[in-house]
């Protein structure tokens, strides 16, 4: 089982890094775009490729936040519950938001589908929709993974 954990881990590691990369990616064309437009040269279509990379750096970041339990959590209710009561309700919302995650998952490798069969594009720049749904579709499953990962660390008593 701590080889599947770690397999895990790493893919969520793997899509931080993405997700760090399209950050950076966005800082340096905001800058690169802000200082070209004092000279009258701004890059056309910034705006769609910040918006696209965006989703990614949202998305990609999902599950390692999940894995480090990075989230908000409310907890003076959850505090004020026994130990037992506690345990299924930690059980609860991850069976909870591995359906919740599933249904994203497959309703963007729909949408994806839509997207490539209408070749849909931005409107600026003419880049294609459609990876940037199947990319976040492959999130949710792997969103899915970790909550998977996580119900197994609360049945085993290593979830703190």
């Amino acid at each position: 089982m701590e080889v599947v954990f770690s397999v895990i881990e790493r893919a969520s590691k793997w899509m931080q890094g993405v997700s760090g990369v399209a950050l950076t990616f966005i800082m340096l064309l905001t800058v690169t775009d802000v200082v070209l437009r004092l000279f009258g040269h701004p890059i056309v279509g910034t705006y769609e490729i910040v918006s696209l990379a965006g989703a990614i750096v949202i998305g990609f970041a999902i599950p390692i936040t999940s894995w480090m339990r990075g989230h908000i959590f409310v907890d003076f209710f959850y505090q004020k519950c026994s130990k037992p009561v506690q345990y299924w309700l930690n059980i609860a919302t991850r069976l909870t938001g591995i359906g919740v995650f599933i249904l994203l998952g497959w309703q963007l490798f729909a949408l994806g589908l839509d997207l490539f069969t209408s070749g849909e594009v931005t409107l600026t720049r003419h880049l294609p929709f459609y990876p940037i749904a199947y990319g976040l579709g492959v999130i949710c499953f792997t969103e899915c993974l970790v909550l998977i990962t996580d119900i197994f660390k609360i049945l085993g008593g290593r979830y703190e």
